[in-house]
């Protein structure tokens, strides 16, 4: 990125912009006095006097042989063109012959004592120009007097002008809401992208967001856009890992099906041989095995159907305590060869419950297996209906270890699993305690609105 794109650059030229600015400031609050005064524009013909005493002076040569009447003509042109100028000449008897003015203490002969006091008088207020007629003295002289007022620049009061306090107050404002503006827009984007993190889409990943400057902001926006564009990427990896995942399992499952099922039929023909008895009980070992890989392999199976959604689920109304009896029923003499204490305490009453009955049975089904692989220790199972937490609840209790005993029979996690995935999707909720004097499991029907 290069640096003129940058936040700082942009904020950098506000403040610099403002810098060359602000020595304007001042003559900028007075400039429109300046032309918009009239009173000012009128002055302002006044305000050089050096200029004035020459005008003055080269007038006054200019008249030289001059009759009285071209003198008076060209003191009203000069009073025409300053008119807030006091104008007058006397001639060389000392006579007063023309008064342009609003004075009135001019004299109308001239005497030695009048004009020393007029002389000591123009040192001070008004300002005087005194000139001589022509190049002869006795032609008289002509007077040209300004008030001090009209000639001098006006004063800037920085103090007592409520105005310039006002206007600097503005001034400084807008710097500040120009700066406010800057980041209030740098905010808004900040808002929009931390907006776009934190809202996902169906899929679980942030929608990409749109760059169109080239600041540090639209860099933090590329490089999120680029982390969506690979997590995009994984997904679309792990789910074609999982795919084939599935479908490796699935083909496992079937292709192992085939040499059980012949290693089944030879333990069967070996049972009609005469063995031994450390080859019957080596016989009996294979046959368990062979069941435990059996129940293994249609679990997994199970499992990858239910995850890819291809396990068909056909609910109906079921009697929830018949049911369970005629599951016990099968499962009863299996208990009673392990030595299992068998405790089943179901009311007469049916409770109706809308679930898949094969999907019911095969969840049964795992949850006695388990029972059987994992707390066969404990020589007790027990099927019950209860109250658990105000709802009606099947509860299958054992006497084992516990699930979080480690033993040298794995399998569980995939049971219980395939148990997890089909009571979600029958709306069935369940819940498991488990301590070292056992492991009770809660199955109950969840409320749909």
């Amino acid at each position: 990125m290069k640096f003129r794109h940058s936040l700082l650059a942009k904020y950098l030229l506000i403040i610099m912009v403002a810098l060359i600015i602000w020595p304007f400031v001042l003559p900028a609050y007075y400039i429109p006095s300046y032309f918009l005064d009239k009173d000012f524009s009128q002055r302002a013909q006044y305000m050089d006097t050096n200029k004035l005493k020459k005008m003055w002076h080269h007038e006054a040569a200019k008249l030289d042989g001059a009759i009285p009447a071209q003198v008076n003509q060209k003191l009203h042109t000069v009073k025409e063109q300053y008119p807030l100028a006091s104008i007058f000449w006397v001639d060389g008897s000392g006579k007063t012959k023309l008064v342009l003015s609003e004075q009135k203490n001019i004299p109308a002969q001239w005497t030695l004592e009048n004009s020393i006091g007029f002389m000591n008088h123009s040192e001070e207020d008004p300002i005087t120009f005194v000139s001589f007629i022509g190049k002869d003295q006795s032609n008289g002289f002509m007077v040209f007097q300004i008030p001090p007022s009209v000639s001098k620049l006006p004063t800037l009061s920085l103090i007592d002008d409520k105005l310039l306090a006002i206007y600097a107050f503005l001034v400084f404002g807008l710097f500040l809401l120009v700066s406010w503006l800057f980041f209030f827009k740098i905010r808004k984007r900040l808002v929009h992208l931390q907006t776009a993190m934190t809202e996902t889409q169906e899929n679980g990943i942030p929608e990409k967001i749109v760059i169109n400057k080239k600041d540090e902001i639209s860099e933090l926006g590329k490089a999120f856009n680029h982390m969506i564009d690979e997590l995009i990427k994984s997904r679309q990896h792990e789910q074609e890992e999982e795919t084939l995942r599935k479908q490796l399992i699935a083909n496992i499952s079937h292709d192992l099906r085939t040499p059980l099922t012949a290693i089944r039929g030879h333990a069967y023909s070996l049972q009609k041989e005469p063995l031994s008895s450390k080859g019957k009980e080596s016989l009996h070992l294979i046959e368990n095995k062979v069941d435990l890989l059996s129940h293994l392999l249609e679990n997994l199976l199970s499992y990858t159907l239910l995850s890819a959604g291809k396990y068909t689920l056909q609910r109906k109304e079921t009697d929830i305590i018949r049911f369970i009896r005629e599951s016990m029923a099968g499962w009863y003499p299996v208990f009673e060869k392990e030595g299992f204490e068998i405790d089943v305490r179901l009311p007469e009453k049916a409770l109706i419950w809308n679930i898949d009955p094969h999907w019911f049975m095969r969840i049964l089904d795992n949850l006695y297996q388990n029972v059987i692989r994992h707390a066969k220790s404990g020589r007790y199972v027990g099927v019950s209906i209860v109250n658990y937490e105000g709802k009606t609840a099947i509860l299958i209790e054992d006497r084992g270890p516990g699930l979080d005993v480690t033993t040298d029979k794995k399998g569980a996690g995939i049971g219980l699993s395939i148990v997890s995935l089909m009571l979600q999707e029958m709306k069935v909720g369940w819940n498991i305690t488990s301590s070292p004097k056992g492991t009770a499991i809660y199955l109950y029907e969840k409320k749909t609105t």
